[in-house]
């Protein structure tokens, strides 16, 4: 590898830079642009992580903080998070909570084999899966390229119209239309509440998981709120909302929205 063309510091970020390699691993088909985030504190394993990566096709940014690693994040179109949990200063839960919440880049969360507590809570924060260190790198890059494929298929999702139950929901205008033609009023909580498990259907969301996706939600300080958007959701595309069929309860975990997308 020509660490020259591998590697360069950027002027008052303190983050590594690793740029593609010339071509990709043989066998590998990864896109070429997709482009991977690492926050890690050590320094070695930080290192390690993204010269293996990049020898795989990918673009890589190290970073050794969470805070050095937000001015990047917030102007850079990036495809995946790999953060360690146990950050100094901002930590990777905390970080998790807030990508999540205006963002969907895949997020896996690195942690040790102790951190059972810390793992459960970032998967209902809204990360998509998690690693144990010490890596397994194969392990690893099959997961990475299975959040890609995951998250690049939601994302074309999310430039389509979607039909349920006579239903239909088009996320770009944010409008919902109900089966005889009507425009239905949603309010941006309920929105964004919607759109998340449009997004994930057949899959339990946490209540955690979906205060994470309201954009204002200084306004709705316990999560319990959620439980008020999915009843008014409920009220507005179920026939009997008391039993409910396209918003269902995972009792003690969430809501799944168990409909057919036509």
């Amino acid at each position: 590898m020509n660490t020259s063309e591998g590697r360069h510091e950027r002027t008052g970020l303190n983050c590594e830079k690793i740029l593609t390699g010339g071509n990709l691993a043989k066998g590998s088909n990864v896109p070429r642009a997709a482009h991977i985030v690492i926050i890690e504190d050590e320094p070695v394993t930080r290192t390690t992580l993204a010269e293996y990566l990049m020898s795989h096709g990918y673009t890589v940014t190290a970073f050794d903080s969470a805070e050095r690693a937000e001015t990047m994040l917030g102007s850079d179109r990036a495809d995946l998070l790999l953060v360690d949990i146990t950050l100094d200063g901002k930590d990777g839960l905390q970080i998790t909570r807030e990508q999540r919440a205006r963002s969907d880049i895949g997020i896996i969360l690195t942690t040790s084999l102790s951190d059972d507590v810390d793992r459960i809570v970032g998967l209902e924060l809204g990360a998509d899966d998690y690693v144990c260190k010490p890596f397994n790198r194969r392990e690893l890059l099959a997961r990475i390229k299975n959040l890609l494929r995951r998250t690049e298929a939601q994302r074309r999702l999310s430039r389509q119209n979607l039909r349920f139950h006579g239903f239909s929901f088009a996320f770009a205008t944010r409008q919902l239309t109900g089966p005889d033609g009507q425009p239905i009023r949603l309010t941006r909580a309920e929105y964004e509440v919607l759109a998340e498990l449009l997004r994930h259907p057949g899959a339990v969301l946490s209540r955690d998981r979906l205060m994470t996706v309201i954009t204002h939600r200084q306004e709705h300080p316990d999560t319990r709120t959620v439980d008020v958007i999915i009843r008014r959701l409920r009220t507005k595309l179920e026939e009997d909302p008391g039993a409910p069929r396209l918003i269902t309860t995972a009792h003690g975990e969430g809501y799944v929205f168990t409909a057919t997308l036509d």
